[in-house]
């Protein structure tokens, strides 16, 4: 019940959680960790991205900058160069496209180009991007980065007594203290040796201290991939006491880059690693600090979002698999997702292909873990999570349909119209009516009359016959758009490219709106986009609802006045 009564609201659009929503990645950079350069190319990351929309994804997230250890940063104008004319693109097919960036300028460009989310890697850490989404009516992720997204929180001093012998006795109390550390060293020093602890820290080259990771003991990393991080005060402390190593100079020609800093840090962890965990009782760490962490955080920065002018039903969070944490955190995190979905906001299940995926399936190629991927996912989605990021969207719609279907029965009201005006044109309406009520997990409740209406579009066409069809439904839009085009076919109609557009035909099913959906892309628009200029939908569907033109404009739709509309309503033909 909880799930289905979220909403998001993202722009113009407002997305429902009665069944969970598919994010598919588009990265357009040369080097993301599973799947770098293959949409660098501004037209084949388009294409890429009106092709998971047409296999069923439901957002588009774009991103210029990959943000696996060892990455180069990108500047704001190259990573607005890469990704502003797709978002563009994909937007102007009525996509819900999110931008995934951690700059401020690419993140208001890219909505004024279109784009209905802001995905923030840091957690709108930055004041400027709070400042710009308070203005906006854009979807925010908020995500957890590890501790170095999160600023330095400092407190102030307290001095209760500022008498000379107060000075003095705390004074003697902090050398008592000393002393006593001081005489431990040399017990602790040979418990070490007889015990075979190893050292807490570890230098790396140039002189630089490992810093230890934000959550538990570290553990290896085996491919590259948007993982582990330090806090913030670590690599401060760092900064003011020790020389950089070579490699962290680069980073600090980018002011304030902490996120690269560290994850630079992460790529050399992984490649000089030495285990320095303890043994353990447990096969996981003890999962209470690491959920304060994970979920304060998120909290925190919800609130901070809210308190700045930012409506709750805009914002989203996401924990941040692989972000600053081992795999065993992952798996912890992971296995809390109810937990993090009862703090009532849509929740976002990222972890597609990461590393922790690969850690407990055993297979080492990132793009090979997407079944595990998918495995994943669904533990995420019983416990409570809304929306699932993945690589392979085709894959886990699939996936997803087929679990739906059988495990979550749901049916939903949509309309289809129904128009012939070859042949017996009110006959082939009812073969199709008849044929709609015996598609899987599909009845048909309810029927318009039949009407006669003028050709629209192409005018030099014989009249046609039109009607609205309501039905209930448990498949995804795009199964049943699958199953009314196999209708068309069946009946005789000639969708091949010498068929004129518009023309004659002996039937025409067109998908107009489902309960809860909204659709982008090249074979599917939801709500179709010319509801409100076609007076032979509109006129039958008063026949279904009360006032279907107050109906559209309240779900986004423009209906224009009966005298503006295309493909009139001349007369009736009868009863369905």
């Amino acid at each position: 019940m909880a799930n289905d009564s979220k909403t998001w609201r993202c722009g113009k659009y407002e997305l429902s959680f009665d069944r969970p929503r598919i994010m598919g990645v588009l990265n357009v950079t040369p080097d993301s960790f599973s799947d770098g350069g293959e949409h660098f190319d501004p037209d084949a990351a388009i294409e890429y991205g009106l092709a998971m929309l047409d296999a069923g994804a439901d957002i588009i997230d774009v991103g210029g900058e990959s943000t696996r250890p060892g990455f180069t940063p990108v500047n704001p104008d190259e990573e607005a160069r890469r990704v502003l004319p797709v978002v563009r693109a994909l937007a102007k097919e009525g996509a819900i496209v999110s931008i995934d960036t951690r700059h401020v300028a690419v993140a208001k460009a890219a909505v004024r180009c279109g784009a209905s989310i802001v995905n923030d890697v840091t957690g709108f850490t930055d004041p400027k991007m709070v400042e710009f989404v308070k203005t906006s009516t854009c979807g925010v992720i908020v995500m957890h980065a590890g501790e170095v997204a999160a600023p330095a929180r400092t407190h102030a001093t307290v001095q209760l007594d500022t008498s000379a012998a107060a000075f003095v006795a705390e004074k003697a109390r902090e050398a008592a203290a000393e002393a006593a550390r001081e005489a431990e060293k040399p017990a602790r020093r040979r418990r070490g040796k007889l015990l075979g602890e190893p050292k807490p820290e570890a230098k790396l080259p140039g002189g630089v201290v490992q810093p230890s990771l934000p959550f538990g003991e570290p553990e290896p990393a085996t491919e590259p991939a948007s993982e582990q991080e330090t806090p913030a005060a670590e690599q401060a402390a760092a900064a003011e006491t020790v020389a950089p190593a070579p490699e962290a100079t680069e980073a600090a020609s980018e002011p304030n880059d902490h996120l690269a800093a560290m994850m630079r840090r992460s790529a050399r962890r992984e490649e000089a690693y030495v285990p320095t965990s303890q043994l353990r009782r447990f096969t996981l760490p003890d999962s209470a600090p690491i959920m304060r962490r994970v979920m304060g955080f998120l909290s925190d920065q919800a609130r901070a979002l809210i308190h700045a002018g930012v409506s709750r039903d805009r914002i989203c969070i996401d924990p941040g698999p692989g972000f600053g944490k081992t795999a065993n955190e992952d798996i912890v995190i992971q296995r809390e997702t109810a937990k993090m979905a009862s703090l009532g906001y849509p929740l976002m299940c990222a972890v597609s292909r990461k590393r922790f995926v690969g850690a407990v399936s055993g297979v080492t190629e990132a793009a090979e873990r997407d079944a595990a991927t998918f495995g994943v996912c669904l533990g995420a989605i019983q416990a409570g999570a809304n929306i699932v990021r993945v690589h392979d969207a085709a894959g886990f719609a699939q996936f997803l349909n087929g679990y739906w279907a059988v495990a979550k029965p749901q049916p939903r009201r949509a309309f289809v119209a129904v128009g012939s005006n070859l042949g017996h044109r009110c006959d082939n309406i009812r073969a199709a009516r008849d044929m709609i009520a015996e598609i899987p997990l599909t009845c048909v409740s309810n029927s318009s009359k039949i009407y006669e209406s003028e050709p629209a579009y192409e005018t030099r066409q014989d009249a046609f016959a039109n009607a609205v069809i309501e039905i209930k439904t448990e498949l995804a839009p795009l199964v049943l758009l699958d199953e009314l085009m196999k209708i068309e076919a069946e009946l005789g109609r000639d969708r091949s490219k010498k068929a004129k557009a518009n023309g004659p035909r002996t039937i025409d099913l067109d998908l107009l709106w489902m309960d809860g959906e909204t659709h982008g892309g090249k074979k599917l628009r939801l709500p179709h986009p010319l509801i409100g200029e076609r007076d032979f939908v509109l006129v039958p569907l008063e026949d279904l609802m009360h006032d279907p033109a107050r109906f559209f404009r309240y779900n986004g739709v423009e209906v224009k006045e009966p005298e503006d509309r295309v493909g009139h309503i001349v007369g009736e033909l009868g009863r369905m």
